[in-house]
């Protein structure tokens, strides 16, 4: 049957590579270079001050803000979770692993929160912005490594920044949802009491859509945590390091124990965010409603479930 690549092929990876290869790479690496310089110092501080805390101090704390923010079931979830992880030896690894998230988090808060924002603001900056995040989270996460190896090389800091681009869709599209679901009627009413912009934002509409836009930091934590695994195929390290030496040496063991870690990671990460998001049901959270809620179907928060302002 006809096609029309009988008549036409187009060289599309030729193209591409020519962009990046021949343009992109030899006139904007030292920019590229410099970026990474914010991320590896955060990161590298973050790195050595969790490393620098005693397992034991670092353990208690975790599970006190696990206890205030989602119960006392996580809180004892969190406390056997981390001792189960320093005694399969991942200790080192999941407190590089958590530096990695949390770099990865702040620089997709400083990013996304600003351009949601200012995208819920104005409807053409919102349909340019758009199209570009439905790229970011449609691109399958290892097409993300070859541009970033070829840019910024090989190690943590491009590991934070293919993190960081595949991370950043959710935060910046619920803040735009959250500031969007403000009431109109509360808008009018602030701006009839001579509020400015400005005020209008931060007196009205961030407190309004902030049940929204933890939301979208909950969603966006754990896609870097799936990510920074994927990242230590260009040397991120962490606990992706743990799970790739072990499907390259064929040790189940081994992978299997870094996967444990990152899912006890994950778990406690994501009700201490979902805590955060829903303070008043912290109280009725207990050990057994956690760890049905583990194996529960919908458990983790959809965006279905945000609720809309007013």
């Amino acid at each position: 049957m006809f096609s029309p690549a009988d008549l036409m092929t187009l060289p599309f990876d030729d193209w591409v590579n020519s962009f990046v290869r021949g343009w992109l790479v030899p006139n904007f690496r030292p920019a590229f270079r410099a970026a990474q310089v914010p991320i590896s110092m955060v990161l590298g501080g973050l790195d050595s001050f969790f490393r620098w805390i005693p397992m034991l101090v670092m353990t208690a704390g975790f599970a006190a803000v696990a206890w205030r923010t989602a119960g006392r079931g996580v809180a004892l979830f969190t406390l056997l979770g981390f001792i189960f992880i320093d005694m399969i030896g991942l200790w080192d690894y999941t407190m590089t692993t958590l530096a990695m998230v949390i770099t990865s988090v702040l620089f997709c808060a400083l990013i996304g929160i600003p351009v949601g924002i200012l995208s819920a603001g104005a409807d053409k900056l919102w349909a340019v912005v758009r199209p570009i995040l439905d790229v970011m989270q449609t691109i399958p996460s290892f097409v993300y490594l070859v541009p970033i190896v070829m840019l910024f090389g090989v190690g943590m800091a491009p590991g934070i920044i293919a993190t960081i681009i595949f991370a950043l869709p959710p935060i910046v599209r619920l803040t735009n949802l959250g500031i969007r679901n403000v009431r109109a009627d509360l808008v009018e009413a602030a701006e009839a009491f001579g509020s400015n912009r400005w005020q209008m934002l931060w007196d009205v509409q961030l407190p309004l859509a902030m049940r929204t836009i933890m939301a979208g930091l909950n969603q966006t934590l754990m896609l870097a945590l799936s990510m920074v695994v994927i990242a230590a195929l260009i040397g991120a390290g962490g606990l992706g390091l743990v799970v790739n030496t072990g499907l390259g040496r064929m040790d189940v063991g081994g992978a299997t124990a870094g996967g444990v870690g990152i899912v006890i990671l994950a778990i406690v990460l994501d009700r201490i965010t979902q805590g955060l998001t829903e303070p008043s049901a912290r109280r009725q959270t207990s050990l057994r409603q956690t760890l049905v809620g583990f194996f529960r179907p919908g458990a983790q928060m959809q965006a279905t479930d945000i609720p809309k302002a007013g």
